[in-house]
């Protein structure tokens, strides 16, 4: 008997159907947690599905994986892993999603005079400290600056933000919730995000976000993440309501939230001294690390240089 392996249909249900919420589950045997859970984060990236259950018949070990690079639900209770997964299917399958049209375009290159000087500072040290881990080739995150009303750059999806300076970014226009352009490619999964923070808060033109934990004494303020699948309109309304404003050394201002099991986003204003902003990130975050649920040291504060300006409800 000759066997071979067939076509995944998996693969193929999000590629024409992005309205499926598509759950996909991964047997393993005998691996580590940290194992499992890349294989399972394999299928999911590969396939674009919203989550997959990892169940390994050896260990006994489940977990629950989601686009964000992230575990839940991490135990040996087949009972309990599944009446998580089906809870969070139930909040997710509600979420708002508004897919970008791409029009003929070329990408904005990273050292135009449209990219601040800030933005451009704070990206490159965030690049060269590890904070956008590459997984098949690709990094989470991203970043964008705001250059009009309803008009902004942003980094630009499915490609490596270590090398933004080859990928350039993209020049999305957005009129609404449900229209938005992009001129050659589609921007960052956290366009939506970029969109409502820059809408919400005009103070601010440039935005971060990279997936590292938070260290132990920082006070930026932490958001759940387990409801949202980034990308919704519902996690960029999380992401905005829950910034908090902290002080620089300086005066200058940035603001930031911590999305649990995720990661933070910073905004602040292209007049900004990144170096002030790269010392808040360094104080307030492990930019070596990755908030995928493995094992990662967090070193406390080494000093607390900032202060609490105000917060939203």
């Amino acid at each position: 008997m000759e066997l071979s392996p067939s076509k995944k249909i998996l693969r193929e249900i999000r590629r024409y159907r992005k309205d499926i919420f598509l759950v996909g589950f991964k047997t393993t045997s005998n691996e580590t947690e940290d194992e499992q859970f890349r294989q399972g984060l394999t299928l999911l990236k590969e396939s674009s599905a919203n989550m997959v259950l990892a169940n390994d018949i050896r260990t006994r070990v489940n977990m629950i994986i989601v686009p964000e690079r992230s575990r839940y639900c991490v135990t040996k209770d087949r009972t309990e892993v599944l009446r998580q997964l089906v809870s969070m299917a139930h909040m997710r399958s509600q979420l708002t999603f508004t897919r970008s049209t791409v029009i003929n375009g070329s990408p904005v290159p990273f050292q135009s005079s449209q990219v601040p000087a800030s933005l451009r500072a704070v990206v490159d040290y965030c690049v060269r400290r590890g904070a956008y881990k590459p997984f098949l080739g690709r990094t989470e995150g991203h970043f964008a600056v705001k250059i009009g009303d309803g008009r902004f750059l942003s980094s630009i999806r499915k490609t490596d933000i270590n090398k933004i300076h080859e990928t350039g970014m993209v020049l999305v226009e957005s009129s609404g919730d449900d229209s938005v352009i992009a001129h050659g490619a589609r921007p960052s999964v956290g366009g939506q995000s970029q969109r409502i923070v820059f809408a919400d808060h005009p103070d601010v033109q440039c935005i971060v976000h990279f997936h590292c934990p938070k260290r132990p004494e920082s006070s930026v303020p932490f958001r759940s993440q387990k409801e949202f699948e980034c990308g919704s309109h519902e996690c960029g309304r999380n992401t905005s309501s829950g910034m908090v404003e902290f002080r620089l050394r300086n005066g200058q201002s940035v603001k930031a939230v911590m999305l649990d099991q995720h990661g933070p986003n910073i905004a602040f204003d292209v007049n900004v001294d990144p170096a002030e902003v790269i010392r808040f990130i360094e104080e307030n975050f492990v930019l070596d690390a990755i908030t995928d649920g493995g094992s990662h040291d967090a070193k406390p504060l080494r000093s607390k240089t900032m202060e609490v300006m105000s917060a939203r409800p």
